[in-house]
């Protein structure tokens, strides 16, 4: 068993996390799969009220006794989500994406206070220290191969990067991982563990509509892009994000056009709306990253995670053991 220190932190058995993507990308039964699989998982809370959030909660709760988190943007924080959040306890209040001039240890205390641990994403070093001075508990660093908003930097130069400057804290590499190999390599760039999204979003347990998880079963991981569409149609501006999404017909679309959509937003946010409605997944954006070309079935969670702990820990015994010879 691969035990780290945010294992024991959270006390959890695997040092694997759901990313906790919003906008319907998870819910009760993923969250309690992955935490009842040993991992830790963690509920996205935009686009719920406080009263959604409860029975979320509590859904989880009936389905699992195990450790789970909550997530936040921080740009976009509802008091009455946080506060239903700090109500309901859960082990970790994790945040992400808050905007230059946000007091980060305001909202750490009041979750610190609720006896939740602090966890943190950010994509790019100084945002990270930012949170780690500001009182987190665990630090994420989120690489640009993750789907949906990122930053700039690849997870290789990036994790070892943050692990560094935020020592002793615990990190997490984020963004492009979703198997053993990948969780081994996150251990060895220093980080205690991996958040994964894509390669969770194709589980059985997944809310999203079945052709989206199969669009991402389908993308041989080339076919990703960075932009600000998605953005300019929902009419929500990120701080400092770009969106990673599949290059499909809604995309090709509008590329080279953000003006248009800009000028067309109200009826393009209502297109996309009735897309997603429909499971049409030409015509609505795609979150997904770029480890999507490792994904090759949909799959149960918690098949998901016991195969990646076990590839790793195939990985770590056994072959790079016998790389180690004596002189």
């Amino acid at each position: 068993m691969i035990q780290t220190r945010f294992c024991s932190l959270v006390e959890i058995r695997h040092p694997i996390v759901l990313g906790g993507m919003g906008g319907g990308a998870t819910g009760a039964p993923l969250v309690a799969a992955v935490s009842n699989s040993g991992g830790l998982g963690i509920l996205g809370t935009s686009g719920m009220d406080g009263s959604r959030l409860r029975a979320e909660v509590e859904a989880i709760r009936r389905a699992t006794d195990k450790p789970f988190g909550i997530n936040h943007l921080l740009f976009e924080v509802d008091e009455e989500r946080f506060s239903v959040t700090l109500d309901t306890k859960p082990t970790v209040a994790s945040f992400a994406w808050a905007r230059p001039d946000q007091d980060l240890r305001a909202y750490f205390d009041r979750a610190h206070s609720a006896g939740c641990k602090v966890m943190y994403m950010g994509g790019e070093v100084f945002e990270n220290v930012r949170a780690a001075e500001a009182g987190a508990d665990i630090i994420v660093a989120q690489g640009t191969e993750a789907g949906g908003h990122v930053a700039w930097m690849a997870s290789m130069p990036l994790v070892p990067m943050v692990v560094d400057a935020v020592a002793p804290l615990p990190v997490l590499a984020a963004g492009g991982f979703a198997d053993g190999r990948g969780l081994a390599a996150a251990l060895a760039l220093g980080a205690e563990g991996v958040l994964v999204g894509t390669r969770l979003l194709a589980t059985h347990e997944s809310p999203l509509h079945p052709n989206f998880k199969q669009a991402i079963v389908d993308s041989d991981g080339h076919d990703t892009v960075l932009t600000e569409i998605p953005d300019l149609a929902s009419g929500r501006v990120w701080p400092g994000a770009m969106s990673r999404v599949g290059r499909n017909r809604f995309i090709e679309r509008w590329a080279g056009r953000e003006w248009a959509v800009r000028r067309e937003q109200r009826a393009i946010a209502q297109a996309v709306a009735d897309a997603r409605k429909q499971g049409d997944a030409a015509n609505a954006p795609l979150f997904f990253g770029q480890d999507a070309g490792l994904i090759d079935a949909i799959r149960p969670a918690g098949e998901v995670i016991e195969s990646m702990v076990a590839e790793a820990e195939r990985i770590i015994a056994e072959r790079l053991a016998k790389l180690i010879t004596r002189r």
